[in-house]
């Protein structure tokens, strides 16, 4: 399948609301799926100051507390040209723009079934399930926000990215994701745009109010 038409399928199904919530039949039922925006406990002795203090690569995953899930802001929401349209459905909130443009972003836990030892072979393994057609190649390294304390030095939490090419007469768009294996939780960001540009300035936007958000105390 070309790339652009994958890719498409993919967004298609993000922006329809396919679940990515794989669950482990050893793990019992959560009573509640992380919410969005979310900010989760912690586990008790973990270092969470520490964790939100340093950027967070692929390599670093294991520094999360163990079944612990990430989670997400909705600064989105506050910055120009954007507005809320669903907010936290079955975990999903959406964000429309002026000029047309559409984010979705999500977390899910119980993601343990996915995991495929470190994060970045898990995040792959997150887009093949969502489509069977990607293969790792297809994948760009990019990085998120990492926590929202606006009085904090900036850090930047590593994802993978699936940037295809604009069809003639069709949208831009981005997905953005990351499985954290040691967390056992997912997170990921569609960005739908009707040209390049507006892209280009919607992912601006969603790095700079997106955060997503570590443990806190």
């Amino acid at each position: 399948m070309p790339l652009k038409v994958m890719a498409g399928v993919v967004l298609a199904a993000v922006l329809g609301g396919c679940s990515v919530d794989v669950r482990d039949p050893t793990v019992p039922e959560p009573v509640q799926s992380p919410s969005v925006p979310a900010t989760p406990t912690i586990t008790p002795g973990h270092d969470a100051e520490a964790v939100a203090a340093r950027d967070l690569p692929f390599s670093a995953g294991t520094v999360l507390a163990q079944g612990v899930p990430v989670g997400i802001s909705d600064g989105l929401k506050e910055a120009p040209g954007w507005k809320q349209v669903k907010d936290n459905v079955a975990g999903e909130s959406q964000y429309l723009k002026s000029d047309g443009c559409l984010v979705a972003a999500k977390v899910r836990g119980n993601q343990a079934a996915l995991a495929a030892g470190d994060d970045r072979a898990s995040t792959v393994a997150l887009f093949k399930y969502l489509d069977p057609t990607i293969l790792p190649e297809y994948l760009k390294t990019g990085t998120l926000r990492w926590g929202d304390d606006p009085d904090a030095p900036p850090r930047t939490v590593e994802v993978l990215a699936l940037e295809p090419a604009v069809p003639q007469g069709g949208r831009a768009t981005a997905v953005l994701a990351r499985l954290f294996a040691t967390a056992g939780s997912s997170v990921y960001v569609s960005v739908s745009c009707p040209d390049a540009a507006t892209l280009a300035s919607a992912r601006a936007d969603v790095a700079a109010s997106l955060p997503l958000l570590p443990p806190s105390n």
